[in-house]
């Protein structure tokens, strides 16, 4: 738990200061000096919290002062008490990342105090981490007396603690650790804490010169950082973090939404954190903050006195009713939180600011308190919102507050799911998953026009594929898990990827690992076409919270997966043609025909007009006539009447047998109808959306009905749909280098968007007019489209089955309908 020296304060906004401590990236093979340190003596694996301090004597404060950190597991590194900034962003040994900053800003003539909070939660810590052992890095381009350098020194070095106060603290449910992806909470004891160590006046005799954390060769240079591409004496291999660094901004805590009746009797309780309040000795009361809305934050607790307290906060997205339930999620009569939770153990001392290491997400925050034999003074609680700093550069309008509401609730979704990596969710599990990744990546770079955790996303797929051949289904992972049907969504991630962004020599140096993909999947490929049931988990979507397709027929064919298959299939000869191997784009071609014509041949049944999920046709579903449609499996004349069959199911349910999609397959719906001249359905298919609006979500969950994640990104791709179907702003060729504008309004009387093109702003306005001026004569309508296109883009407007070409610039097109 990472503990504020209240005493000190940045005039700075936080965020401020993260985007001024950011510098330019490194070249690719950076020549390291530095070595890496951790304690001499303490355990290299074992769950560990560790400062370490060093000081910086300048004379006048330099233009800049640029420095290289890392550790195993994180850091956060301070400059006179102020936080500079935290990492490494999450990667494997071979591909260890490290941060750069500019201290500068932070810098005093005189003497400066650098330190570092260093932590390994070994076996508690998120699934996401990987490690090795306790360790830290820092390297300043500063030389001579003016560098801070990290290396192994008997004296005037870096000097190390251990810090015996703060702790991980599993959950434990009935008896049992509950395992949770995300991690434990974290406790701190006042009593034990070094509250002087981010302090120049420190006391404390636990101080030790810093050691190597190769603890053979101690007090050798032999353990010098090395690049990824090197060889060295150490396990991590580092690269350069391509990532912004996270945002660090004010948010709100909450504010009291209940009292329990003791909570009530207590003056000013009720105001927290708005004013402080005090409990008295020997009194257990139950404070129940709200949000409003779902975050992902650290959270600042500040108390006074208090000997002999508990603290326990515990982090929740819903409250949960007597059966486990969540319900509407702004009830909290007779509800609880249940879930992660901290512990914060006061000392008895004044302005003790507790902040755990790593944030938390919830909406609501239940503070429970027991008093000892002192009172306690509450001060203060405030919150550091962090994420990804995404900027919401795309702009959607339209006579529909539903609309309004949905765009609102699915950016917040794809923020709080963006992090150093993209997350499936940021309460459970904190995992980058292909599913959920390749709508979040879509999401980034129409919304905010950033392409760098996606760059991150597919080099991480890539860098996790198994000897043979395919990728994990999420990664950066300590526990290996693999569906191999994400590997094929890979493909089509890298092939988004080609299309929205000006960069094929990245898409191209990718291509190896999508032929080693295809080459499995070829293996498993019987002769009819049809794909053999595939070791592993073979995971399409959830139909329920309990079941999920695919399907398979007793002679281990499935339908669905070979859908994706052919998908795959069409995505990698489209890159192979014109990036890579004409002759394999031809190759592919050819077994996507077959892979076609086998899964119509016993798939497709005729008495039912859908395609089935097994050969045997015992099984049908949303997903494989979603799939059928999209890569033209079902045949063109029938499409459409496939497509108003799906559109009347419902998330959750299984009309007439056919199973349901969740949230996240219904991405590739909206495709199927935009593929089937159906996109102006769209607007009607968000029902399931419309309906959580009563339910006062705050970001989508991941499926319906008693859903165990409240935020889960893949179900945000709404905000998608409505800039590529509704204002239709889509890319007519690789790179973006031409688009294709196709409005789909609906029923919408009229709508603005904006759309961050490679090239700058791409703005649309549309809206429909009668021919004729006077209301009372009966007659056609008028469609207006007024499209401004940045820099040199051109490309083609299409409405009702008509076109028109776009200049750069301002283009305005009226066409009249009958």
């Amino acid at each position: 738990m990472r503990v504020i020296i209240t005493l000190l304060t940045v005039a700075l906004s936080s965020f401020t200061l993260l985007a001024q401590n950011q510098v330019a990236p490194d070249p690719p093979h950076h020549d390291w000096k530095a070595s890496w340190i951790t304690h001499p003596t303490a355990p290299l694996r074992e769950p560990i919290v560790l400062h370490f301090r060093r000081t910086l004597t300048l004379a006048a404060v330099p233009a800049n002062y640029t420095v290289r950190v890392s550790a195993d597991n994180r850091f956060i590194l301070f400059v006179n008490g102020h936080r500079a900034g935290d990492g490494p962003a999450r990667g494997d040994l071979t591909h260890w990342r490290y941060e750069r900053f500019d201290l500068a800003p932070l810098l005093k003539p005189g003497e400066n105090l650098i330190t570092a909070t260093v932590w390994n939660f070994g076996v508690y810590a998120p699934v996401a981490q990987m490690t090795d052992r306790t360790a830290f890095l820092l390297e300043s381009e500063a030389t001579g007396d003016a560098s801070i350098s990290s290396g192994v020194s008997k004296s005037g070095g870096w000097q190390v603690e251990i810090e015996p106060g703060q702790r991980p603290i599993p959950r434990v449910v009935d008896g049992n650790w509950e395992y949770m992806a995300s991690g434990t909470g974290e406790e701190i004891n006042a009593a034990l804490y070094d509250w002087n160590w981010n302090s120049p006046s420190t006391s404390g005799s636990g101080w030790v010169p810093a050691a190597s954390p190769i603890r053979e060769s101690i007090y050798e240079n032999v353990n010098t950082a090395h690049s990824a591409d090197t060889t060295g004496d150490n396990p991590w291999g580092l690269v350069p973090d391509e990532l912004l660094h996270m945002e660090y901004a004010p948010t709100s805590g909450g504010e009291v939404a209940r009292l329990d009746d003791i909570a009530n009797e207590q003056p000013g309780l009720s105001h927290f954190p708005e004013v402080s309040a005090g409990l008295p000795p020997g009194v257990h009361v139950h404070l129940l903050l709200d949000r409003k809305a779902l975050t992902t934050a650290y959270p600042q607790l500040t108390v006074s006195g208090g000997k002999g307290s508990k603290i326990t906060l515990t982090y929740a997205e819903a409250l949960f009713d007597k059966d486990h339930h969540k319900g509407d999620r702004d009830e909290v009569a007779d509800r609880q939180a249940i879930g992660l939770a901290d512990s914060f153990l006061p000392d008895g001392g004044q302005h003790r600011t507790f902040e755990p290491l790593w944030w938390r997400t919830w909406r609501y925050l239940d503070l429970d308190i027991t008093t000892g034999s002192e009172p306690l003074t509450l001060e203060s609680l405030k919150a550091q919102f962090t994420a990804y700093p995404f900027q919401e550069r795309a702009t959607f309008k339209a006579d529909d507050p539903d609309v309004a509401k949905i765009w609102d609730i699915s950016w917040r979704t794809a923020r709080l799911d963006a992090h150093e990596t993209y997350m499936d969710t940021p309460y459970y599990e904190q995992l980058q998953y292909v599913g959920d990744t390749r709508i979040q990546a879509l999401i980034s770079y129409s919304v905010g026009g950033d392409d760098r955790l996606g760059r991150q996303a597919l080099q991480a797929f890539d860098l996790s594929r198994i000897p043979d051949g395919i990728t994990r289904s999420r990664y950066p992972s300590v526990l290996p898990q693999t569906i191999p049907t994400f590997s094929l969504l890979y493909v089509g991630m890298l092939h988004d990827y080609w299309m929205y962004r000006p960069d094929a020599e990245f898409t191209r140096s990718l291509l190896p690992g999508t032929r080693t993909v295809l080459d499995w999947f070829a293996t498993h490929e019987q002769p009819d076409g049809l794909l053999h049931e595939l070791p592993w988990w073979s995971f399409i979507d959830w139909v329920s919270e309990h079941q999920e397709i695919p399907t398979y027929d007793a002679h281990g064919e499935s339908c669905m997966t070979t859908l994706e298959y052919l998908g795959a299939l069409n995505d990698a000869a489209d890159l192979e043609k014109s990036l890579g191997d004409p002759l394999l784009s031809t190759r592919y071609q050819a077994r996507a025909a077959h892979v076609r014509t086998g899964i119509h041949d016993k798939c497709w049944s005729a008495s039912r007009g859908l395609i089935a999920e097994t050969p045997d046709q015992k099984a049908f579903s949303q997903q494989a006539n979603i799939m059928g449609v999209l890569y033209d499996v079902i045949p063109k004349d029938r499409q459409q009447e496939v497509l108003r069959k799906m559109l009347a199911i419902d998330p959750g349910t299984t009309p007439d047998g056919v199973l349901s999609a969740s949230y996240y397959f219904r991405f590739y719906l909206a495709r199927a109808l935009d593929h089937a001249g159906m996109a102006d359905e769209y607007l009607n298919s968000i029902g399931p959306w419309r309906k959580l609006l009563p339910q006062h979500f705050s970001t989508w969950p991941e499926v319906p009905g008693n859903t165990r994640s409240d935020s889960h990104a893949w179900s945000a791709h709404p905000i998608y749909d409505f800039l590529t179907l509704v204002a239709g702003i889509e890319p007519a060729s690789p790179g973006f280098a031409t688009v294709r504008i196709a409005p789909h309004l609906g029923a919408l009387p009229s709508l603005t968007a904006t759309f961050p093109h490679p090239q700058g702003e791409l703005k649309v306005e549309y809206h429909w007019t009668p021919l004729h001026p006077d209301p009372g004569i009966r007659g056609g309508t008028t469609f207006h489209a007024d499209i401004t296109l940045p820099g040199t883009l051109t490309g083609t407007f299409e409405f009702g089955g008509r076109g028109w070409p776009l200049k750069p610039g301002s283009n305005r097109i009226e066409i009249p309908m009958k």
